[in-house]
């Protein structure tokens, strides 16, 4: 049976997913004051992150149409489409209204949409489990199955060089945002479960902050030694390699995969973010 894994552009995509014709992006559109920015193979970073640290307005996205995924539906005899959390963009939703508005038009048809519940790295590891699967010519039902158990207990943490993103988000006041900033304060965030954002921990300084998210994976890992660690960083290929570093010290994954964000996570994570996933 022939297969497309469709990922929406929060997906960070790894070199060997890039030249997989069975992953496909579909972009979202990041909106950087007066600039929409397609998120696709023509996304510019460094332009990217000049534009939000020179915006005085917060950054956003729009997520993409039912359309954009309905163009592959026709491409292949089984359909896996991974968005972004729910409770962080349409996307999920308008794969699951681009899923039923096809169904109505055609016969039965294996379309199955995954909530990342997570984003980024997160995305990845889903897309990457998927995959895994369907290569073995494991049934449909079965591989939607086991990645869905598989997504329900999935870590995602995430380590922030700067508060400014969710001080422009009003999460912050501006008061905070300063304070924290000033006295080298950097958040260690996760995932609640359930796709929401929460904050796990904190420390001065970026190495503490990543030893602190070291020990809270080692905490919650599940069989590591059997499975692969994500780690998306945001233009800072040398913190990823110290992350992994960090990580590998304490609990012995299977595998590392290491990804640049793509642009909707380098507007979350911003310059000097980690995304972990495992």
């Amino acid at each position: 049976m022939s297969y497309l894994i469709l990922c929406d552009s929060c997906t960070d995509f790894s070199e060997e997913m890039e030249q997989d014709s069975h992953f496909v992006r579909i972009p979202l559109t990041l909106h950087v004051g007066d600039s929409d920015i397609v998120d696709d193979e023509t996304f510019d970073q460094q332009s990217f992150l000049k534009k939000v640290a020179e915006c005085p307005e917060c950054p956003k996205s729009s997520c993409p149409s039912p359309e954009k995924f309905m163009e592959y539906f026709d491409q292949a005899d089984d359909i896996y489409i991974v968005t972004l959390s729910s409770h962080l963009s349409g996307s999920y939703n308008s794969a699951e209204l681009a899923k039923s508005m096809y169904l109505d038009e055609h016969d039965a048809k294996n379309i199955y949409v995954f909530d990342s519940k997570s984003a980024s790295a997160g995305q990845s590891l889903i897309a990457s489990e998927i995959q895994k699967r369907a290569q073995n010519n494991m049934p449909f039902e079965q591989i939607t199955s086991e990645v869905q158990a598989f997504l329900d207990k999935m870590g995602t943490k995430f380590v922030l060089e700067t508060l400014e993103m969710l001080r422009k988000n009003g999460r912050l006041s501006n008061v905070a945002a300063v304070l924290v900033n000033a006295l080298n304060i950097k958040p260690v965030m996760s995932s609640d479960g359930n796709g929401q954002i929460a904050k796990y921990s904190q420390a001065r300084g970026m190495k503490k902050a990543i030893q602190r998210m070291a020990d809270a994976i080692l905490e919650d890992a599940i069989d590591p030694s059997s499975h692969t660690l994500y780690i998306s960083h945001c233009n800072n290929p040398d913190r990823a390699e110290f992350v992994k570093k960090a990580i590998l010290e304490k609990v012995p994954f299977k595998n590392v995969v290491i990804t640049k964000t793509g642009g909707v996570s380098s507007l979350y994570a911003a310059d000097g973010g980690i995304v972990v996933a495992y």
